[in-house]
């Protein structure tokens, strides 16, 4: 396992050649090679998934997902609603260079000033397992900034916002007539107006499962490409890491991965970051178990996959007795954050945002109302044309008995155990996603609605916390820098560093530590002290 690496994805690197690795290419893996590659640092970085191109995106919900998702065996467990209803799937991301960020609606809330306090904002929540974040949001500002930047967040650096579809018009009609105040079309990550080289939106309905048309900012539209433009990257799709190995003084050194042919192969690190997602990143890291670390790598504290956080979510879809097209323009055309605010008078812990979504007639059969039938569940049907769609999504609480183990009963195709995915609901999620279930239907009655359906929630899109951030290692997995408490030169740049979940999608906050996480590696390899 020698010799330089056959690859047409960027310059060779020697396996016996140190180099920053990066484990996955998503918000996380994929803005960390950018940035590295840009300050003369050569990375590899090995993504499970190929590397599809916008051309190849196909325009149909279904074969979309087939193309894209992750569709590796999972099991699941716990009393959420996702056991029961998508058993297999229990996570929806995305198998491919980008990551997730080929599929992500596109909403870049920032994290509010408490949401980043949540143990000191919201004091002791019973079954909870709350901290506070090592960061702060004075000093997340100039990561927030140029995330937003290199996204092109609208409504922020002088962005336009983007247009307003049907599917907005019939939110902000409803938010006024509840006396909302803070409601508009994004800020999101897809361009109004061309910017960064990336055309404008064309409205055309369909960028959920790729964007065709490289409106929408994603890593591999943006950062991979000019990663690669560097010299400095060498990108190896299709390939899968199955272990971290690390020397007699307990650094990591190599990233054992297995090809598209079944070969597998040792990289030499001088860093590793593991940036794989939520679920495939405890999951590595608890293979990488050793003599020195019999529990996983990194994993003294007990807490790697431990705190695993989707966010509360659930989706209002409103039947009105004239045409609303919802599927018309953006799939998330716009939020009202009103609700995204700490108020405990409401009867639960941390907020919730309303954003619009759309889906097609063949995801709405199958989301809807899994397991329906009837007349009821046709009527959601026949009414496509005249529907508005809104998805709730809030803070969940962290608890470490929801977590992510190794399930040794079912292998993948290469004999590795899979991740279980264990979630129950907390008593604040139940009372939050009712509350908020309540607001959405009065917000639709008064524009008129004529009928509005509660959705369950999807397979979860935002998968957070289970290697979290934390000031004490016996309380997390990393320190304020994304760095392992145990061990030195290994990092974890994804959301799986989440203290805690905020309401605000994920996205810009990882593309935001990302950021800073690479200037912190950069500047300690300067010094010599990694």
């Amino acid at each position: 396992m020698s010799g330089p690496t056959e690859n047409r994805f960027g310059k060779p690197i020697d396996r016996d050649e140190d180099a920053v690795v990066i484990v996955g290419s998503g918000a996380g893996g994929g803005t960390l090679a950018y940035e590295l590659t840009r300050k003369g640092i050569p990375v590899v970085v090995i993504e499970a998934g190929p590397y599809l191109e916008p051309d190849h995106y196909v325009n149909e919900e279904w074969p979309a997902f087939n193309q894209m998702a992750w569709l590796d065996p999972r099991t699941t467990s716990g009393s959420w609603r996702v056991a029961r209803d998508f058993p297999n799937l229990p996570a929806w991301i995305v198998k491919a260079v980008g990551g997730t960020t080929t599929h992500w609606s596109g909403a870049t809330p920032r994290f509010h000033p408490h949401e980043f306090r949540a143990r000191s904002s919201y004091g002791r929540v019973e079954g909870a397992n709350l901290l506070d974040w090592p960061v702060d949001l004075a000093e997340m500002e100039p990561f927030y900034e140029r995330a937003e930047d290199a996204i092109g967040s609208t409504h922020r650096g002088g962005r336009p916002p983007l247009p307003a579809n049907n599917n907005y018009k019939v939110l902000a009609a409803g938010a006024e007539a509840l006396g909302y105040k803070h409601y508009a079309t994004g800020p999101y990550g897809t361009n109004a107006e061309p910017y960064d080289g990336r055309p404008a939106s064309i409205q055309d309905g369909f960028n959920f499962q790729g964007d065709k048309n490289r409106s929408k900012w994603s890593t591999a539209i943006r950062e991979i490409p000019r990663a690669l433009e560097t010299g400095l990257l060498d990108l190896r799709a299709e390939c899968q890491a199955v272990q971290i190995v690390h020397d007699a003084n307990g650094h990591a050194d190599a990233v054992m991965y297995i090809d598209s042919d079944g070969a597998l192969h040792r990289q030499k690190a001088r860093v590793v970051v593991v940036a794989g997602n939520a679920i495939e990143t405890p999951r590595l890291l608890l293979m990488s178990a050793s003599p020195s670390f019999p529990d996983g790598l990194a994993n003294s504290s007990g807490q790697v996959g431990r705190n695993y956080m989707r966010h509360l979510t659930g989706s209002v879809y409103a039947r009105f007795d004239k045409p609303v097209h919802m599927y018309r323009g953006e799939t998330m055309a716009g939020l009202i954050a009103d609700e995204s605010v700490h108020d405990p008078r409401r009867g639960f812990v941390g907020g919730y945002y309303m954003e619009t979504i759309s889906l097609g007639p063949a995801f709405l059969a199958s989301f809807a109302d899994p397991g329906a039938w009837g007349p009821g569940f046709a009527a959601i049907l026949d009414g496509y044309e005249n529907t508005a769609g809104m998805w709730i999504v809030g803070e969940d609480m962290p608890q470490e008995s929801n977590r992510v183990t190794l399930n040794r009963s079912v292998t993948d195709r290469f004999g590795l155990p899979v991740p279980n995915v264990h979630y129950d609901d907390h008593d604040n999620d139940l009372r939050m996603r009712t509350y908020a279930y309540e607001r959405a239907e009065l917000l639709y009655e008064a524009v008129g609605a004529v009928a509005v359906h509660r959705t369950p929630p999807y397979p979860s899109t935002h998968n957070l916390g289970t290697a979290r951030m934390s000031e004490r290692p016996e309380d997390g997995v990393v320190d304020r820098w994304g760095r392992a408490h145990d061990v030195p030169n290994l990092f974890v740049g994804d959301g799986s560093v989440f203290t805690t979940g905020a309401a605000a999608n994920p996205t810009l906050t990882i593309v935001a530590l990302a950021i800073r996480q690479a200037e912190f590696i950069a500047d300690q390899m300067r010094r010599g002290d990694l």
